[in-house]
């Protein structure tokens, strides 16, 4: 059985779709699943959007990325846990292609991304030069990462020291079990923030979380364009 975890916050414009998408890609797949979301602390309709779509909803008040998925995984029944962001689509070939992975003694992984609409040249580049060196280092993207129940109960799990970063942190540990899969299939997640901030913005917040290092990541209070829960008006 595969547990399909997504952490989520004021996302009832994205979810639905998120949703939608994994139960037609589990349903391609012919896999038995389960779908979890845990609200941390939504003042929209995001909980009961996602339960009428048929997934679990779990709520908590902890505003924190890692503790959020580490509820959801404990929370969970599968064998195989899969994390998905509330703004990422995936679709059938990457359930074959990750439960195959970890068949062949994978510890998890994660997937190539793109990201949806139109967004800024800029933007592109910027996009296209991270994943270029982030996924060169067998490093898993936060937006969809995949393992065992048995190997992320080793790990103990996401690192709730961090309220960014915390992907990386999970990868690593994994690589100390084994082998780590970036799936060549990309994911789908939102070019919003890409939409919605300058470049001087999100290159100023990636350049200011470089140069503090993890010590930036340990506090949610200088962290707001991770955290400030600011969304994409689609109908402007």
């Amino acid at each position: 059985m595969i547990s399909f975890i997504i952490p989520a916050y004021n996302e009832e414009i994205e979810i639905p779709s998120t949703i939608a998408a994994i139960h037609a890609a589990a349903s391609a797949a012919t896999q038995p699943y389960e779908i979890i979301v845990v609200d941390d602390a939504s003042t929209d309709a995001t909980p009961e959007i996602a339960r009428r779509a048929g997934a679990q909803v779990i709520s908590i008040n902890r505003r924190q990325i890692a503790a959020a998925r580490n509820v959801g995984a404990r929370a969970a029944r599968g064998d195989y846990l899969f994390f998905v962001d509330a703004d990422t689509r995936i679709n059938p070939k990457h359930i074959y292609e990750a439960i195959a992975a970890l068949k062949d003694g994978y510890a998890g992984g994660s997937a190539r991304v793109i990201t949806d609409g139109a967004i800024p040249m800029w933007g592109r580049i910027f996009v296209r030069a991270f994943c270029t060196v982030y996924f060169a280092l067998k490093l898993g993207a936060g937006a969809f990462l995949f393992t065992t129940r048995r190997n992320f109960d080793i790990i103990v799990g996401f690192d709730e020291q961090y309220f960014i970063g915390e992907e990386v942190c999970f990868s690593l540990a994994l690589r100390k079990l084994g082998r780590f899969k970036v799936l060549r299939e990309p994911i789908l997640t939102s070019g919003r923030k890409l939409r919605m901030y300058s470049a001087r913005h999100v290159l100023g917040r990636s350049l200011s979380i470089i140069i503090r290092g993890p010590r930036a990541a340990r506090s949610r209070d200088k962290l707001d364009f991770w955290y400030n829960g600011r969304r994409e008006n689609r109908g402007s």
